[in-house]
């Protein structure tokens, strides 16, 4: 017989759940995430429901509304620019120190992922293509031997999976990916570091045509629709003279 879910483990589950949904684009930004609504869905209690939502709120993935339903989170361009400040420090740093100080072990992991990022980018696995990009991400910071980056990528991590999953160029990422792993392997600092420059460059780049590429799309959507909704003009009335069966057309016959 299964042994039922333990609260934590089942809260893990929804949160994970909830947290894949609203980085891969199921759940949009704006959108209602209701307790019970949700509950039902996952077939849980509202309790860790409610829980996960916390969660989500303090990775910066859920706008929590009091007393009403929580939102997903909609990105302003200055959240954007918050968080690159932050990356463009430590993503260089996170780069250099992983030249300096990866492993044997830790590079063969790292150069794994990467070979699976590009053939998942090849077989145009997109939502797996990006998860490979994210935990390449935390393989480097792993890498960095340090602890305290450690920690500041953990509360960075839904946020940058977020940004990653805007890419939709996978092919593009998936090369400077590879770059990327042969400055490490090489331990070659410097080059690492101004690689990681550029990468977020291109981050900001696909970012920024994707959410160009979303906004035509919904005017394209809303157009249609309201040519959908417009009233249809009625069909002119048939002129009867017109067809030579009125009075007129009566009239216009000749009496042998």
């Amino acid at each position: 017989m299964k042994s039922a879910e333990s609260p934590q483990s089942e809260t893990m589950r929804v949160t994970e759940a909830l947290r894949n949904e609203i980085i891969e684009g199921h759940r949009r930004p704006g959108s209602r995430l209701v307790e019970r609504n949700l509950a039902t869905e996952l077939g849980v209690s509202r309790v860790p429901i409610r829980e996960a939502l916390k969660k989500l709120a303090s990775e910066g993935l859920v706008t929590n509304r009091p007393n009403t339903w929580s939102t997903v989170r909609e990105f302003s361009p200055s959240d954007i620019a918050d968080l690159n400040e932050v990356r463009t420090v430590f993503d260089v740093l996170s780069f250099e120190l992983a030249a300096q100080r990866h492993t044997r072990e830790g590079l063969a992991r790292l150069e794994a992922t990467m070979l699976r990022g590009r053939e998942l980018a090849d077989a145009g696995d997109v939502a797996g293509a990006h998860r490979c990009a994210a935990e390449f991400h935390a393989i480097v910071t792993e890498l960095s031997g340090n602890e305290l980056l450690g920690e500041i990528g953990a509360l960075l991590d839904s946020r940058m999976r977020w940004q990653l999953s805007q890419h939709d160029d996978l092919a593009v990422v998936a090369t400077e990916h590879a770059e990327l792993f042969d400055a490490i392997a090489r331990r070659d600092q410097a080059l690492a570091g101004s690689l990681a420059g550029r990468h977020l460059g291109t981050s900001q780049e696909q970012h920024d045509k994707h959410s160009k590429r979303l906004a035509e799309a919904g005017t394209e959507g809303t157009q249609e629709a309201q040519v959908a909704q417009e009233p249809q003009a009625e069909p002119a009335a048939a002129d009867p003279a017109a067809d030579g069966v009125g009075p007129a057309a009566e009239d216009s016959v000749g009496t042998d």
